[in-house]
Parts: structure tokens; C-alpha cells; sequence
């Protein structure tokens, strides 16, 4: 199923958006009659932000890595780019100069109006600067050059040939310290972005362009800001009801029955949802236990027949799982193991049955969790889909440093800090006292925190092994399968009611080879533009 209709999206630093969100943007009208006014120019900004980010694509891009599975062959790309069949006319997509041409627009335009402050022009200028950065960084990183748009003639799609990946990293660089010189600290208005998002970009940026002293100085200085905190819940921050918590950056940020988001999506079949994005068991089997042990450490205590027993609590906080207590579901138990329910009925949510039941046997809690914030309805929802948040902030501080210049109690801190908030112990220093073994330590912590909002695709593109190879190379060349087994409703403990046997069902199979490092370009995009060469192994 394909969303058909587009909600308009703002962003959310701190606070409501609903003002921001009436403003009507004149994004499409003639320069002639919106130059006029500083209003006008406001107005326009916020058609720049129309669009900019969706809120979805950070679960589908979880969807392209070993934690997450779209089962939609065609369409949004995903599903191929996943398992490795990705070609030029099936393929993600985000080779796109659309919010570019309205920033271009807007920063050629806003001279022409007089400003009673300079500091509140120069401000919204830094805040299209960054609309535009993040464009330029998602593309150049994905397709490895992308072109560099200074002007756009007519109406026609540029076309002009691609720069370099390292002339584009540069020109991102440029643009995103140009505008941190003159944002605000904090937002002009509500769902505007402010200094500590534009300092989240140049973190995430450089750590994934693997320029880690700059990563680190923008992580720092996000913590100097001492505006953000991770909150004490971590369930919470994924919440209706937690949209305005302190560890929230930046977030896709939406008003029900003014700028509605959906949720349809995520949830699994016998609740209403298309289980178009769902997690893997890959991810189930990253969960250290709750004592700090991985499954596969001797003493661990890790039984494969009960595998959902005694794991890091965000394991239960990010996965709906097998025998969980789920009010909707038979006798208040999920079951995505059985065909049958015991009272004879199909199990609307066993893979098996339905093309909208989750095909993995789970589904994320992310967003989802508690489904009564949603007052049965899964289309219209005040769904804020995270973009930048603090956790990710301590994580990038953590990785940059031990990449610097291995375990120290700067690594130590900050890894302890995001874990115990979740209720696992802190890093045993012993154990994780080299680089190699805190870096295994720092990827894990990353993966299992911050899964589900989009980054795992891009690190095991950017993490390597001990022999150079791409962490993608090892598992995404491997096929995709689920667990089986039965549901104990006798038993009272959620994690022990899941009895798995020894066999799996495969889902699919996948392969990755280096050339999928990069992205291909869409034929359409070729064939607008004779001089956009296409990427290495996709000719």
C-alpha cells in the first residue's frame, strides 16, 4: 500500500508547533507578490520545511539493513535495496533537488526585503542553509557525489555533471559552519530549527564521513549547550505523550487533524496495521542479557528455547516479541508463532496469515507502545518521528573518542550513562579495556539504542572488520529468517511463554557486494539529466 497523500511536516526543537503549522506557506507564489515583507519571507521558509523530512523513512531505512525487513517488492525500494536486488528501476530514492530549488529561491530572494533585525534575517538564512546541508549530505553519502545546484533555469531538473564525494563532504561542511554562525541558540519560532540541530548535523555528518575530531567538537558542544538530557524513561521519548521531552533534538513534528502523520504502517495485522516495517531477529540477537553478557559469553544464561528471557530491558522497550502481554491479542498474549489460536480461529498475526502480518514475528514498539494513545486510529495521528535525540549524541561522543584515542573514562561515561538510564549495568571496564573490544562494545550500544530510527544502514556501510571488509559484507550476505515455535499461555512470565524450536522459516535471501556501498540512481533521474553518471556496478 502507498501513501497517497502527504501531511505537511515541520520540525519540532522544543515546545508546540501549532502556531508554525497555520502559517500558510507561499512557497509556490511569484516572487513578485511574496517579497514584500518579513512575513512573506517567514512564510516561504516554511515552504522549505514542507516536506523536508518523513518521519517513516527512518524505519524504512532499517529496512535496507540486517534489523529490519519491508516486505514491498516494489514501490518504496526498500525491500531490494535490503536484500541486495537493488537496480536502477528498483532502488531507494534520495537523489532529490526538490526543497533545494525552494531554498536556492529563498536565499536569492530574502535581500529584497528590509529586515528591522539583521540577527533575525541572518538566523532564518542559517536555518535554509541546514534544510539544504542535510539534502546535500543524505545524497552525497548514499550515491557518493552527487551534482552541486547553484542556480535552477526554468523548469527543468539541472543538468549539470556530478562533483566529487569529497568536493560535496566539503561544500556540507562549509554550509553548515556558515550557519552555525549565525542561528539562534534556540528556535525563533516553534518547529524551526535552532543551533542544537544544526550541530546534530555537522555530529552526524562527520561521523558518518569518519572525520571523528569533528564529530567529537560537535557532540561537545551540544552537551555545553545544556539544553538536552536524556529522559528517565527511555519509552517515553517515543510517545504522544513525550514529545516535549528533553532528550529530543529535532523531530518531524505533527498537529492530528491539522498536519496528520500515520502509524498504519508499524503496527501488525490484528491491530489494524500493514507490518510494512518490522524488525528482524538479527536485532533480537544483538540484546545483550541483563547481566551485561552477551548470549554467546559462557555464564551468560541465555536459553535459546526461551530467547526472549532475562535481556536488556530496550529489547521489550523496541520489539513487540512473542508472549508478550498485548490486551488486543487472544487472552491478552501476542502470538506470531501459531497459525491457530487455541480457541480455533486464525491467527490473524502469524506471517503466514495475511499480507499486512508482520512476515519477521515482530514488530516495533518504537512509536507504537502504548496503541491506546492512538484512540483507534492509526491513520490520523500526532506521530513525531525523531530526527536528532541526546542519546545519539552520547553514543557519537563515545564511538568518535575511542576512535581518537581509545578507552577513556570520556568513553566509559558516556556509554554508562545511555545504559544505565535503561537499566543495564555499566560498562565492565576489565572486559572492554582496548579499542577493539570497547569499539565491538560502542557498535553493539549503538545498534540496540538507536534501532529503528535509521542509522544502521549507514554504519554497517561505514563500519569495518578487523580485515577491512564492511560489516554489511557479513550480514547482509546471509538470508533472512524467523524462529518458529509455539505460545505456553499457562505461563505467567511474558518472556517464557515463546517455547522456540531449532528449525526457522526463511523470509528471504539476501546477498551484498561492494558496489551496493553505494546507491544507484533511478533511470529516470538518468535520463533527465544525459550528464548524471550512473554508479559502479549498476551500469
Amino acid at each position: 500500500m502507498k501513501k497517497i497523500i502527504y501531511s505537511l511536516a515541520v520540525l519540532l526543537l522544543c515546545g508546540s508547533c501549532s502556531d508554525f503549522l497555520d502559517t500558510i506557506p507561499k512557497d509556490a507564489l511569484s516572487p513578485a507578490t511574496t517579497w514584500q515583507t518579513e512575513s512573506d519571507a517567514e512564510k516561504f521558509l516554511t515552504g522549505c520545511y514542507r516536506d523536508w523530512l518523513w518521519g517513516e523513512e527512518f524505519f524504512f531505512l532499517d529496512c535496507a539493513s540486517d534489523i529490519g525487513f519491508n516486505f514491498h517488492e516494489e514501490g518504496s525500494g526498500y525491500q531490494p535495496t535490503g536484500n541486495g536486488s537493488l537496480t536502477a528501476g528498483a532502488t531507494v530514492n534520495f537523489y532529490n533537488f526538490t526543497r533545494i530549488r525552494k531554498v536556492l529561491t529563498f536565499l536569492d530572494n530574502i535581500d529584497r526585503i528590509p529586515f528591522a533585525n539583521e540577527a533575525k534575517q541572518k538566523d532564518m538564512i542559517a536555518q535554509a542553509k541546514i534544510i539544504r546541508a542535510y539534502d546535500y549530505f543524505k545524497m552525497n553519502f548514499w550515491y557518493g557525489g552527487v551534482p552541486i545546484i547553484a542556480l535552477f533555469a526554468g523548469g527543468d531538473e539541472a543538468k549539470v555533471s556530478r562533483k566529487t564525494e569529497a568536493e560535496v563532504k566539503q561544500y556540507v561542511y562549509d554550509e553548515i559552519d556558515a550557519a552555525l554562525l549565525d542561528i539562534n541558540a534556540t528556535p525563533a519560532a516553534r518547529g524551526q530549527v535552532a543551533k542544537g540541530a544544526a550541530l546534530a548535523l555537522k555530529m552526524r555528518s562527520a561521523l558518518y564521513w569518519g572525520d571523528y575530531q569533528r564529530s567529537l567538537d560537535a557532540a561537545n558542544a551540544i552537551k555545553a549547550l545544556g539544553q538536552y538530557e536524556l529522559d528517565a524513561d527511555f519509552s517515553n521519548v517515543f510517545t504522544l505523550a513525550g514529545r516535549d521531552s528533553k532528550e529530543i533534538i529535532l523531530a518531524v513534528q505533527h498537529e492530528k487533524n491539522l498536519s496528520d502523520e500515520w502509524i498504519v504502517t508499524v503496527p501488525n495485522n490484528g491491530d489494524g496495521g500493514w507490518s510494512s516495517l518490522v524488525p528482524t531477529q538479527n536485532l533480537i540477537d544483538l540484546y545483550e542479557m541483563s547481566s551485561g553478557l552477551t548470549k554467546e559469553e559462557t555464564g551468560s544464561g541465555y536459553d535459546a528455547t526461551h530467547p526472549f528471557k532475562g535481556r536488556d530491558p530496550r529489547m521489550a522497550m523496541t520489539v513487540l516479541y512473542p508472549g508478550q502481554d498485548w490486551a488486543s491479542s487472544y487472552n491478552g498474549v501476542l502470538n506470531t508463532l501459531e497459525t491457530l489460536l487455541p480457541d480455533g480461529n486464525k491467527n490473524p498475526n502469524h506471517p503466514s496469515s495475511a499480507a499486512n502480518s508482520s512476515k519477521t514475528g515482530l514488530t516495533w514498539a518504537k512509536y507504537v507502545t502504548p496503541i491506546e494513545q492512538y484512540e483507534d486510529d492509526l491513520y490520523s495521528t500526532s506521530t513525531c518521528y525523531i530526527v536528532f535525540r541526546y542519546a545519539e549524541v552520547l553514543l557519537t561522543k563515545a564511538e568518535a573518542e575511542n576512535e581518537l584515542t581509545g578507552p577513556s573514562t570520556a568513553v566509559y561515561d558516556a556509554l554508562d550513562e545511555v545504559r544505565t538510564r535503561a537499566g543495564m549495568p555499566p560498562v565492565d571496564k576489565t572486559k572492554y579495556a582496548t579499542k577493539e573490544a570497547l569499539r565491538e562494545l560502542i557498535r553493539r550500544e549503538r545498534s540496540v539504542e538507536l534501532a529503528g530510527e535509521g542509522h544502521r544502514r549507514a554504519d554497517i556501510v561505514r563500519w569495518k572488520d578487523s580485515s577491512g571488509k564492511m560489516v554489511a559484507e557479513t550480514v547482509l550476505n546471509k538470508p533472512l529468517t524467523r524462529i518458529t515455535g509455539t505460545i505456553n499461555y499457562s505461563e505467567p512470565d511474558p518472556e517464557l511463554r515463546a517455547v522456540v524450536g531449532t528449525e526457522t522459516e526463511q523470509i528471504e535471501p539476501r546477498k551484498f557486494v561492494v558496489a551496493n556501498r553505494y546507491l544507484p540512481f533511478r533511470q529516470g533521474d538518468l535520463d533527465k539529466n544525459p550528464q548524471l553518471e550512473q554508479n559502479d556496478g549498476y551500469k
